[in-house]
């Protein structure tokens, strides 16, 4: 049925009724006026209404090569013909093997076994659980605990979860407390007045350490990062901040999992972030989001051949690692992944996103000048803007919750999509997007704060 013939107040209301969504607030289930997504192509989406916006955050972090991409839909249609499913318990598919093979060639050091996940949550569960079996395997079964980072984000499936740091997230579902160990946060920004950027380094390094000793390291499992705190707020932890945990966790016995599942494919202008622009090979990568540009859900958890080889074989007690997905591996989304790599080499899009990026951070950091902005900060095509409502009279959080309101509401009567964290507005577009599109989308949003300024300016 085409677009115009859809009775929307009808389809509103099955929304309303039917489909819980991700993060649903309960206060508000049931009565919600969402904006309708229904058509996209290149940087832009189309809503119910007809009006057409720039993607500000890329879908989730993910529409890598765009909307509309003939080539990706094309290889989807094309797998889902020849065979749509192959059940990867018992058997193995060449599209599949390939991805596993072309994937182990764009990683970093002896990062070569790829187990496929439905999603980033998946991916990193999957890791998670491999770190306890390895330790059951070899004999050490009290090693479990995960340290991680206020305000990380590493999934919404239980263990994923537990290793998150986002206090919000975690007021009302539960989590394996004995199994995580969350340190303080790591942005600079924040750091006292007086204290130096080296020292608020040296600081969180002294953080990790001091807890793997008083934790013990025959307790603790291992250290989750993401090279930069993405949905946390595009946090950006001191340079040198990765290479010198990653040496604190060789000193004590503890893996390094880099969950790359945002900066993986491209975002930072590379395939994966962690050697390229971290200077760190990880034990495990995990990665999803931009391996299909949201073409198809898949994830991956990427497991370093050392790890492997210690478990394997002679080595293995006869154990099964008993994880895993109907999904994993699917062809279908492994078409698309594969045609994805090739479109990124062919049409050189890890340059193209470095030859851009500039341009993004400039016009990210220009917007630092508006009155209520209190932090810029991103890296590659990602970037984040944090205004802050003055709140001498008020409940700061619920301003700043308005305030983020008021901001989204006029980006998106402007003509662009905002991903509102509270009162942070995070941008991850496509990484298609070329400079008079950058330029557009920065001066959409500098209009959206300085009318958001006004309004708090009346008082209304």
């Amino acid at each position: 049925m085409h677009l115009k013939n859809y009775d929307f107040d009808q389809i509103r209301k099955w929304d309303n009724a039917n489909f819980v969504h991700p993060w649903e607030g309960m206060a508000d289930i049931g009565n919600n006026n969402r904006t309708f997504s229904e058509s996209a192509d290149g940087i832009y989406v189309t809503t119910e209404t007809g009006k057409r916006l720039i993607d500000g955050p890329g879908g989730m972090w993910c529409v890598q090569l765009g909307y509309g991409n003939g080539e990706l839909a094309d290889a989807m249609a094309l797998q889902a013909r020849s065979m749509a499913y192959f059940s990867p318990f018992n058997n193995a598919t060449s599209v599949t093997a390939r991805l596993a093979h072309e994937i182990a060639k764009r990683t970093p050091g002896d990062l070569d076994h790829v187990f496929f996940t439905t999603g980033g949550s998946t991916a990193v569960d999957t890791a998670l659980r491999f770190v306890h079996f390895r330790n059951n395997v070899l004999g050490k079964p009290d090693k479990k605990m995960v340290i991680s980072r206020q305000k990380a984000y590493h999934g919404s499936t239980f263990l994923a979860a537990s290793v998150s740091g986002k206090e919000r997230d975690k007021g009302w579902l539960d989590q394996a407390e004995d199994l995580a160990h969350i340190l303080p946060g790591v942005n600079p920004a924040l750091r006292g007045p007086e204290m130096s950027l080296d020292t608020f380094l040296d600081e969180k390094i002294a953080d990790l350490e001091n807890a793997i000793v008083n934790i013990g390291p025959d307790k603790v499992a291992a250290f989750i990062a993401e090279p930069i705190q993405a949905s946390g707020g595009v946090i950006i932890a001191p340079e040198g901040y990765h290479r010198r945990c990653l040496e604190v966790c060789r000193k004590h016995g503890v893996l390094y999992i880099s969950d790359e599942v945002v900066t993986g494919f491209g975002r930072l202008g590379h395939w994966f972030a962690s050697e390229e622009v971290f200077d760190i090979v990880p034990d495990i990568i995990t990665c999803a989001k931009g391996m299909t540009s949201g073409y198809s859900p898949m994830g991956a958890c990427i497991i370093s051949d050392r790890l492997i080889s210690e478990i394997s074989g002679p080595a293995s007690k006869g154990a099964t690692f008993s994880n895993g997905y109907t999904y994993s591996g699917h062809p279908v989304s492994a078409a698309v992944a594969l045609k994805n790599i090739e479109i990124f080499e062919r049409d050189g899009i890890l340059q193209h996103v470095r030859a851009v990026s500039p341009l993004f951070q400039e016009r990210l950091n220009g917007l630092s000048d508006l009155p209520i902005v209190s932090d810029t900060r991103g890296m590659g095509l990602v970037g984040c803007v944090e205004c802050v409502a003055d709140s001498k009279n008020g409940d700061a959080l619920q301003m700043d919750r308005e305030l983020g309101y008021r901001i989204d509401a006029h980006c998106q009567n402007l003509g662009l999509i905002l991903r509102p964290l509270i009162n942070m507005c995070v941008f991850s577009p496509p990484l298609i997007i070329n400079e008079a599109q950058i330029d557009q989308m920065f001066d959409i949003l500098e209009q959206g704060i300085k009318l958001a300024t006004d309004d708090l300016a009346r008082g209304g």
